[in-house]
C-alpha cells in the first residue's frame, strides 16, 4: 500500500514538473520570437513593404507573435504599420493582430499562469483596481490601464480563473485598439512630415556647363535629310 502511495506521488510530481518544464518552454519562446522581431525590426520593415498585398496576413503575423508574449511592447510595430500602410489600414492590421494575439496569449497564459505569484502581485496593485471582483471585466479593464505589468498580468489572471474567452478578448482590446490606432495615425504623420522635409530640403543639382561646350552645342550643324 505504501508503495502504492508513493508511486501515485512519484506520477504527481512527475507530472507537476512536466507542466512547469513545458510552461517554462512556451514563456521562453514567446520571448525569443518577441525578441528576434524587435531585434530585426529594419529588415522586418523592409520585407513587408517589398510584399504588396502580401505583406498583410504577414505583418498581422508579427504583430500577433510580438503582443502575445508576455511583457511585450507593441508601440514600434503599430507605428511601423502606420508608416507601411497608411492610417486606416494601418489600425486594421493592428487590430485584427490584436485580436490574434488576445487568443494567443491567453492560451500560453494556461500554460504558464502558475509560473506567476499572481497572489502577490494581485496584493500589490493600487486600491482603485482591487476595488473591483478579482477576474470581472470592470477589474481587467482597470488592470490593463496600468502601463507594463498590467496587461500581462491581466492575461495571467484572466486565464488562471478561466474567464471567458470573449470577455479576456473584448477587455484587451478595449485598452489596446485605440492606442495602437494613436500610434498608426502618429506613425504615418511622422512618415509625412520627415518626407516633406527631406524633399524641401534636398538641395537641386545644377550643372555648370563651359559655355564654349554649350556653344558648340547649340551651333553644331544639323545632320541632313537622308536621300530618297
Amino acid at each position: 500500500m505504501r508503495q502504492a502511495c508513493g508511486r501515485d506521488r512519484d506520477v504527481v510530481a512527475l507530472s507537476v514538473a512536466s507542466r512547469r518544464v513545458e510552461a517554462a518552454l512556451v514563456f521562453t519562446t514567446s520571448f525569443v520570437l518577441a525578441a528576434a522581431v524587435i531585434r530585426y525590426k529594419g529588415e522586418v520593415e523592409a520585407l513587408l513593404s517589398r510584399l504588396g498585398p502580401a505583406s498583410y496576413p504577414l505583418a498581422i503575423l508579427v504583430f500577433a507573435i510580438v503582443a502575445s508574449a508576455p511583457f511585450s511592447v507593441t508601440d514600434a510595430l503599430a507605428i511601423m504599420n502606420g508608416v507601411i500602410f497608411g492610417p486606416l489600414r494601418g489600425s486594421i492590421v493592428n487590430t485584427i493582430g490584436l485580436v490574434f494575439a488576445a487568443v494567443a496569449g491567453y492560451a500560453i497564459a494556461r500554460r504558464t499562469s502558475h509560473l506567476l505569484e499572481l497572489e502577490k502581485n494581485v496584493e500589490r496593485l493600487p486600491s482603485w483596481v482591487r476595488r473591483f471582483r478579482i477576474g470581472s471585466p470592470a477589474f481587467l479593464l482597470a488592470l490593463r490601464i496600468i502601463p507594463g505589468l498590467g496587461g500581462t498580468l491581466a492575461t495571467q489572471i484572466a486565464a488562471a480563473l478561466r474567464v471567458p474567452l470573449f470577455v479576456h478578448v473584448w477587455t484587451m482590446c478595449a485598452i489596446a485598439v485605440p492606442v495602437c490606432t494613436l500610434l498608426a495615425v502618429f506613425g504615418d504623420g511622422i512618415s509625412r512630415s520627415v518626407h516633406a522635409y527631406v524633399v524641401s530640403h534636398t538641395p537641386h543639382v545644377h550643372i555648370h556647363m563651359n559655355p564654349r561646350l554649350r556653344d558648340i552645342f547649340h551651333h553644331a550643324p544639323k545632320p541632313s535629310p537622308a536621300r530618297s
